[in-house]
């Protein structure tokens, strides 16, 4: 079986997406990275922003991991505005560490989204899919889940189960 990272992208460290993130490692035991905890600049046309996290973190990352999951709450019907740096931050890996960019090929990328509505906007994969696509990941799915009044329905429950086993099966 692959090695499996959930790259969390919340304001929150403790929010909605943390408890989703926490009751998916409860039975996976997949590591999380919370980006909330790295200092990760905007894209830079200079790459002036050498000396942050990300490079290091990317390294890291895929040196450590076949599977990326993002888990991203749902902000003004879009991923969060961490991970949208983050994604644009992969710019540096097409331009200045081509070398590391291309290990990207043949990883395989996945998403959740999360709200507190049982619901998601048509298009909200999109950018995760297209990315996958032109990075020449392999895209595994996506699911949104829900919190409401601060608990993860039965429902959601199963669906992440059911989720996760789909990516498991999908990565062997």
């Amino acid at each position: 079986m692959s090695k499996t990272v959930i790259i969390q992208a919340s304001s929150r460290s403790n929010g909605d997406t943390g408890s989703i993130v926490k009751h998916i490692q409860s039975y996976t035991n997949y590591d999380i990275i919370d980006l909330k905890t790295k200092d990760i600049g905007h894209y830079d046309y200079n790459y002036q922003n050498q000396h942050d996290d990300f490079p290091g973190l990317m390294a890291f990352i895929i040196s450590h991991y076949d599977t990326i999951i993002f888990a991203t709450p749902v902000y003004w019907y879009s991923m969060s505005g961490i991970l949208k740096v983050f994604f644009d931050r992969i710019s540096d890996l097409l331009r200045i560490d081509k070398d590391l960019g291309r290990k990207l090929r043949g990883k395989n990328m996945a998403m959740i989204s999360i709200s507190n509505h049982d619901d998601i906007m048509p298009g909200f994969s999109m950018p995760f899919k297209e990315s996958a696509k032109y990075l020449g990941m392999h895209y595994l799915g996506d699911i949104h889940a829900s919190i409401e009044n601060n608990e993860i329905s039965d429902q959601v429950k199963l669906r992440l189960l059911n989720f996760i086993k789909g990516l498991n099966t999908k990565c062997q």
